[in-house]
């Protein structure tokens, strides 16, 4: 397809000012049915979730998906919208930062999150090397002339993480802020559940902190917090098929299967 820069540019540009005002609220899509429906509800933009979108290809999530496939993908939802969109890339797949900028600008995605987690080798990246490579993504995204939107994840709260639980808040804040000096957008501690928590990294972090709604965290307590933005990863995703299974399960009682 053919990249217009200059609209890629004021979608990116739109994109970042959506985390500078009122919460920005990210019900996330797995395909172009469900994005088109996110923008037709009145959401300015549109998030993919990895988890969602690799099932949806038949793979586990966890960078289990070829990125090629993850990539077409998202470029089928980015057509389908004209709102900014933005791409769970994980954790990169091990693509070179500028490669990883230009597949997303050649897909239409002016955005991306960008995990903390090692999924080879299991646990976490050395902050200081992520902080690295989201400087190289920064980098790439001026030098292609679109400022990419970049959601740093932090997965200190992950049990995968292996971090100690006493220890979750103090690196989840060390790691936020060397991501936001290297250039990320906004921080996204996953799998924040408590209120204090939440509340502690959105003090603590000198940028947008992006957190999840939860038994004990609506989407009111996170406005109250201060919480830029909110993700909902592949719930809907689950919810869906959950309502498919339900109305299947329904047809084979009444067939007498």
């Amino acid at each position: 397809m053919t990249v217009d820069f200059a609209v890629l540019a004021a979608r990116a540009e739109r994109l970042r000012e959506l985390h500078r005002g009122e919460m920005l609220v990210l019900p996330n899509a797995w395909d172009a049915a469900s994005a088109a429906i996110v923008a037709e509800a009145g959401f300015p933009a549109v998030a993919t979730a990895s988890a969602a979108v690799s099932a949806v290809l038949g793979h586990p999530d966890g960078e289990g998906a070829p990125w090629r496939e993850m990539f077409a993908a998202a470029g089928r939802i980015a057509r389908a919208v004209p709102v900014p969109v933005t791409v769970d890339a994980e954790a990169g797949y091990g693509l070179p930062a500028r490669e990883l900028v230009d597949r997303l600008l050649e897909v239409g995605a002016v955005g991306c999150n960008l995990e903390d987690t090692d999924h080879r080798a299991g646990g976490l990246v050395d902050a200081g090397a992520q902080a690295r490579r989201l400087a190289d993504v920064r980098s790439a995204a001026v030098a292609a002339g679109v400022p990419v939107v970049v959601n740093a994840r932090v997965d200190t709260f992950l049990p995968a993480s292996g971090v100690p639980e006493g220890e979750r808040v103090a690196e989840a804040v060390r790691r936020g802020r060397l991501y936001l000096e290297a250039g990320a957008d906004c921080v996204y501690p996953i799998g924040v559940r408590d209120r204090d928590v939440i509340a502690t990294l959105v003090a603590e972090l000198p940028g947008p902190v992006n957190g999840n709604t939860g038994d004990r965290l609506d989407l009111a307590a996170l406005r109250e917090v201060g919480v830029a933005r909110v993700s909902y990863g592949p719930r809907f995703h689950r919810e869906a098929l959950a309502g498919f299974r339900a109305a299947v399960e329904e047809v084979r009682r009444v067939t007498g299967g």
